[in-house]
């Protein structure tokens, strides 16, 4: 059975061969992003939840941190569109025997990959890899500069489910220095016109970032009335965060989303954690999983934008929609 095209994608120009991060994208292209992975939902709901988009195309995962969601989810994504993919786990690779990133890289690219999903630890890795390669590269979060596809997914929940993001303020709440989540939320939100507030200790959240167009705050009481959506971020144990304030207890007692601050925010408030969540340190378990929650509705989303830009930056953007194909 063929569905009919769908108007989003095909209207979309996708004019970039890679996504190393948002703040180099436009408010434009950021959008047709998210377009493109409204209509890639759809195919989660199908029977059938595979469709011939990219068949023929190599997806690489080239993961130098340990992940979950993440790689998953890019592997799932890439199956989806019919495309052949293959995990790299540096571990027990060549880069044990002394081997170069970039070489490590340019062997798989010699294999056939024609996208290269890369985790780093060091910022920019992603980027340089771009200039070596001719694979196309996906920024799947290099150190705690940015996460791009975190990012979009977020913007996704967020517009799916308040209808809009121009106009709401958003908090993120947390370990903001270390974080390449909280610098992907930055970028989205404000060039789609929120308005940011960083809250968090000051050891985590240095007065500068305002620089960045956003507000910071260092009480989470008072900013929680005006607050239409908080990203709970995680501390970031491996990045030396953990010394950064006197406790966990501590912290979780001035900064842990718990019920009472709920019924502080707004009844409407949407509380996103992009995970993995510390249950009892950054929220608990209740509001976690209680009715504010779209915990899950962002892993959801996160295959679908994943989708979205492993079709987009594959070179099929003026291909006919991918929606409208489909398996004999």
């Amino acid at each position: 059975m063929k569905l009919p095209p769908s108007p989003t994608l095909t209207a979309v120009r996708w004019t970039r061969k890679h996504l190393l991060g948002l703040e180099d994208l436009s408010k434009e292209e950021i959008v047709a992003i998210l377009d493109t992975a409204d209509s890639f939902s759809e195919i989660s709901r199908r029977d059938r939840k595979k469709v011939p988009a990219l068949t023929g195309k190599i997806v690489f995962n080239l993961f130098f941190e340990n992940s979950t969601r993440t790689r998953t989810s890019f592997s799932l994504a890439a199956k989806r569109l019919s495309a052949d993919t293959q995990d790299f786990t540096a571990s027990v690779s060549s880069l044990s025997k002394g081997e170069t990133f970039i070489d490590t890289a340019k062997n798989i690219e010699a294999m056939g990959a024609d996208v290269m999903v890369v985790r780093h630890p060091t910022p920019g890795a992603p980027h340089l890899l771009s200039r070596h390669v001719e694979a196309s590269i996906i920024n799947a979060g290099d150190g705690s500069h940015e996460h791009p596809t975190q990012g979009l997914l977020d913007l996704m929940t967020i517009r799916k489910k308040k209808g809009t993001i121009a106009g709401l303020t958003v908090a993120l709440v947390g370990d903001i220095s270390h974080s390449r989540v909280a610098r992907s939320n930055i970028w989205g939100l404000t060039k789609l016109g929120a308005k940011v507030i960083l809250c968090g200790p000051p050891t985590l959240v240095p007065r500068s970032l305002e620089g960045l167009g956003c507000e910071v705050a260092y009480h989470l009481d008072e900013v929680l009335p005006r607050c239409d959506v908080v990203n709970v971020l995680r501390i970031q144990f491996e990045r030396a965060a953990g010394g950064s304030f006197p406790s966990i207890a501590e912290y979780s007692h001035f900064y842990g989303m718990n019920q009472r601050r709920v019924e502080l925010a707004r009844p409407d408030l949407l509380l996103l954690a992009p995970g993995p969540i510390n249950r009892g340190v950054e929220l608990t378990p209740e509001v976690a999983d209680g009715p504010n929650s779209a915990i899950l509705d962002q892993v959801a989303n996160g295959l679908a934008v994943r989708m979205a830009v492993l079709y987009l930056v594959s070179g099929r953007k003026d291909a006919p929609s991918p929606l409208s194909e489909s398996f004999s």
